[in-house]
């Protein structure tokens, strides 16, 4: 029989709009934000209520960010998270808050994160867990979709606390779908390979101009299945453009 994830009954049929904060407005966060919102037209166009995001980042745009991220000539020295939020609330006639600093923890049913340093993803380990019995539906944590990547090549995780599972005789459902963080050892990981840049040139040493949005549309494309179907055999996706291939993180039962 196939492993398989079903997804939480709440997010199929909540009473608000799913919770979603968004980690980093960058390289990745900007092409997640957009796919975000295709998402969320999606639901709402078949009778859900659809998401709110919240973006959380500190950062400012510079003539860096043009080209690979999001941004344009007149968006420098914007906050790159109102820039994105006002733009994609424009576009797709959403209400979305943006936050122009660091995430504090604050409670979303999907929490998200496109960053480049480990620490914030030992604290969104920690924040999920402390938020997973909040007593709030809209404020409680369940999933976690984490990006990463090198220059050419990247991943999408998305774990999950217990969930719970209906029974199934066609499936072996698996109610915990492990973090990025205890799938990988995230202390070799060396932060400064994607570091800042000074020029949009320096920044293409550092990350190929299309890792980004692929791995965001890959990534997103998971969550949608998880939204859409109800059900995932697979909770990940690695990618390497070097060799133009992707490989499924499987769903693996207990032993």
């Amino acid at each position: 029989m196939k492993t398989v994830h079903f997804t939480d009954a709440y997010l199929l049929n909540p009473t608000h709009e799913i919770t979603v904060a968004l980690i980093g407005a960058g390289g990745t966060g900007s092409q997640v934000l957009t796919c975000l919102g295709r998402i969320d037209a999606s639901l709402v166009a078949l009778g859900h209520p659809g998401l709110f995001v919240t973006v959380y980042d500190p950062d400012v745009v510079t003539t860096a960010n043009m080209g690979r991220q999001l941004f344009t000539q007149q968006d420098v020295g914007l906050y790159k998270s109102s820039c994105l939020v006002t733009r994609c609330n424009r576009f797709f006639g959403t209400d979305w808050d943006a936050v122009s600093g660091v995430y504090a923890g604050q409670p979303a049913n999907i929490t998200i994160t496109c960053t480049d340093n480990i620490a914030s993803r030992l604290y969104v380990q920690h924040v999920l867990k402390e938020n997973s019995d909040d007593s709030h539906p809209y404020e409680k944590s369940i999933y976690w979709l984490d990006f990463g990547n090198t220059r050419t090549t990247g991943q999408a995780i998305l774990g999950s606390i217990d969930v719970k599972q209906p029974a199934s005789e066609k499936f072996i459902p698996v109610e915990k779908l492990p973090f990025a963080t205890e799938l990988f050892d995230y202390t070799k990981i060396d932060e400064q390979v994607s570091g800042p840049s000074c020029s949009l040139a320096q920044a293409l040493q550092k990350q190929d101009l299309f890792i980004n949005s692929t791995l965001a549309q890959l990534g997103c494309g998971l969550l949608w299945k998880l939204l859409r179907e109800g059900m995932i055999d697979c909770h990940g996706i690695f990618l390497n453009l070097d060799s133009m291939k992707t490989n499924p993180l499987k769903i693996k039962s207990k032993p």
